[in-house]
């Protein structure tokens, strides 16, 4: 059997891998050898030594050995078994909430005990819940020779199993001749000094003696670095593949009416920006060629991307095609209708609007105009990719803030416009400024384009941070602001992970508020009301029929009302950078000078601290999103984790920024010198994801 066979052989051939434990490994998108060596620890526990009690502190992970004191059953509140063991230099308490009459007689008094698990802030002190123990050990039985790879499981599926499975496949796939085949050539080896495949995914899933686990957690390793670089290349190889491969299609050829693209210019009551002058020029050559554009506008709150999109839109129109602009909420749906209906005249009978809530001869009538033709601009949620849209002469695609639409949703889309030959142009916005890190490897297939210049005559938002307990003076403030016809936004954020709860703790909010502000109109916006509820508050704001409107985070891309003036974000702590960004970005869109209160609960953490300071400090987007993707991660960044986003199994985007820029150049060398070794490696790391990569 050649190398090659071996990889692909199934997991099956494993001894002790059964069929339940072929459908578990089957979750984690384990199906053959290479599947399984590929799939890589995401941390390593310590067993190789003993701390001493008194030298242990919250947060670490560790293995200590100590004779049981005593053990005792607590019933106050949630029923616990209480352990508390001591050594030489101080005692600890292990507290377990699954417990049996056996396991309390097994840990009595004097009895000797290793334990190992993180190590937190309890009742008595500190304390290890629920440890994994072993009972008068013997010294052999203590510790453990090298550090231990913890892997990524899925219900059913434990550690040792795990390893056990990974050693096999490790061993068959590296013994005798049989190499791994290595697809970084020699050349890159060399330079970056990166040990050779079968070395790093040793040292990595069987640390020798020698390596640390800070040398792990820093990923100063090399075999560390040059699976991480080889996993970031995979990736960003496969969005440059399909950025290649969508460019072979065909697309509507735009040509530009310069004397329409002034008039339109002209009717607006605003003056564009350079920025905004540049993005349309690069958008007017795209559409210009008979390749799809694919690109993607990044901006931050209120830079004027909408009216970007509207001169792309025109030029599609201009030339005889329909456009679809689909938005993520029924609400930013409405804004961008009467945004463009005012924009392109009110004209009805080129502009049509379709939601899930359009019923019976309003919708059959609005889904005709689409079919026929007639309808030249179509906006909309997802109700856009339903089967039962069919669109006449789709030339142009408007995604807003995208990432929120599942990847099959937006492949729906650009499905309908496609045919044997050709595909619309596609033109993406997000309001979430993408770090370079994310940009490069989640958005290397599409062009970005960046709008950096806001309006002239905005004013910077003023943020303060502020603790609960001064809730008196904000309602103060929110009377003051009132009186002087300035409108007021309040955001109750998740407080538990529950949207019940969430929307609850709103409601309370608003009664509160009523009650202390008798003389000020109050609305409540939250998830759980019906959309033409949502609808009629949101409207009644936006027509200063409402002075203060108490949301939950729906609000966070919603309508844009120049007169709210002032935003205070309750248990601000407990949000991303970016969302915060986000929501205070509903305000600051007037003249008026405007101001954010990022209302905590104390006492902060050193963390949090840093974070509310961030957005107190910085009013820009990309420097916020910078910062977040440092502090929580990639999927968190962009919003909740989807098919398709981006899953690293050993590179970390804030740790490996340095490797981004070797991955280009790289990718270009693989591709002028290797390219038959390109298509392996994307395999190799993300299996069959391909179709995503297109979106």
């Amino acid at each position: 059997m050649n190398a090659h066979e071996t990889l692909s052989t199934s997991v099956a051939s494993l001894s002790g891998i059964g069929s339940q434990s072929i459908i578990r490994l089957e979750k984690l998108g384990i199906h053959t050898l290479q599947d399984l060596i590929f799939h890589l620890p995401h941390r390593y526990e310590d067993r190789t030594k003993i701390y001493p009690i008194s030298a242990v502190y919250p947060g670490m992970h560790v293995l200590i050995l100590g004779t049981v004191d005593f053990t005792e059953v607590l019933t106050r509140g949630r029923s616990s078994l209480i352990c508390r063991i001591s050594d030489p230099t101080g005692t600890i308490t292990l507290r377990f909430f699954h417990f049996n009459v056996k396991q309390q007689s097994t840990l009595s008094s004097g009895t000797l005990i290793s334990c190992f698990g993180e190590i937190r802030n309890g009742y008595r002190g500190l304390e290890i819940v629920h440890p994994e123990y072993r009972v008068n050990p013997s010294p052999d039985e203590i510790t453990e020779n090298s550090l231990s790879p913890i892997y990524p499981l899925t219900e059913g599926l434990r550690q040792a199993s795990l390893r056990k499975a990974i050693k096999q496949a490790l061993s068959r796939c590296l013994e005798q001749e049989q190499e791994l085949p290595d697809y970084l050539p020699e050349a890159v080896l060399s330079k970056y000094h990166y040990p050779a495949l079968p070395q790093a995914l040793q040292t990595l899933h069987a640390p020798e003696q020698s390596i640390s686990s800070e040398q792990l957690q820093q990923g100063h390793l090399p075999a560390l670095k040059r699976l991480a670089f080889e996993e970031l290349l995979a990736h960003h190889m496969l969005l440059v593949n399909n950025k290649v491969a969508y460019k072979q299609w065909q697309a509507p050829f735009f040509n530009v009416n310069k004397t329409q693209q002034q008039a339109f210019t002209a009717s607006l009551p605003f003056q564009l920006t350079q920025a905004q002058q540049r993005i349309i020029a690069e958008i007017t050559a795209d559409c210009n060629s008979h390749q799809p554009m694919l690109r993607l506008i990044q901006g931050d709150v209120g830079s004027g991307k909408t009216i970007v999109a509207a001169f792309a839109a025109q030029l599609a129109i201009d030339n005889g095609f329909q456009v679809a602009i689909m938005a993520p909420t029924e609400l930013l749906a409405e804004q961008h209708h009467q945004n463009f209906k005012q924009w392109f005249n009110n004209d009805p009978s080129t502009i049509v609007y379709l939601t899930g809530q359009l019923k019976g001869k309003k919708r059959t009538a609005v889904l005709q105009a689409i079919a026929d033709g007639s309808a030249k601009l179509i906006i909309g949620t997802h109700a856009l990719f339903q089967n039962s849209v069919h669109f006449n002469k789709l030339g142009l695609i408007i995604i807003d803030e995208q990432h929120r639409f599942g990847v099959h949703q937006r492949l729906a889309l650009r499905e309908k416009g496609q045919s044997a030959k050709q595909r619309p142009h596609q033109l993406v916005m997000t309001a979430t400024p993408i770090p370079r890190t994310l940009a490069m490897l989640n958005y290397s297939d599409l062009d970005i384009s960046i709008i950096d210049e806001l309006p002239p005559g905005r004013k910077p938002v003023t943020t303060r941070v502020i603790p609960n307990e001064r809730r008196a003076e904000i309602i103060a403030k929110i009377k003051h602001w009132t009186a002087n016809q300035h409108q007021t936004y309040w955001v109750c954020t998740l407080i538990e992970e529950s949207e019940t709860l969430q929307c609850e703790a709103a409601e309370k909010t608003a009664e509160h508020l009523k009650e202390s502000l008798p003389n000020v109109r109050i609305g409540l916006v939250h998830g759980r009301m019906k959309t033409v509820e949502k609808e009629a508050i949101m409207h009644a704001f936006k027509n200063h029929e409402l002075d203060l409107l108490v949301a939950t985070t729906v609000i966070e891309v919603g309508v844009d009302v120049p007169n709210a003036s002032l935003m205070i974000i309750e248990n601000a702590e407990r949000l991303g950078l970016s969302q915060l960004h986000q929501l205070r970005g509903r305000v600051g869109r007037g003249e008026q000078q405007s101001y954010c209160l990022l209302v905590y609960q104390p006492p902060l953490s050193d963390t949090g601290r840093q974070r509310l300071g961030i957005l107190r400090e910085s009013n820009d987007g990309f420097i916020i999103a910078e910062k977040d993707l440092q502090l929580r991660g990639p999927g968190d960044v962009m919003g909740t984790r989807q098919t398709g986003q981006m899953q690293l199994k050993i590179a970390n985007l804030h740790r490996d920024t340095d490797l981004l820029d070797k991955v280009q150049e790289t990718a270009q060398l693989m591709m002028t010198h290797y390219p038959e070794t390109i298509q392996p490696l994307i395999e190799r790391w993300l299996g069959h994801r391909h179709q995503y990569a297109e979106i």
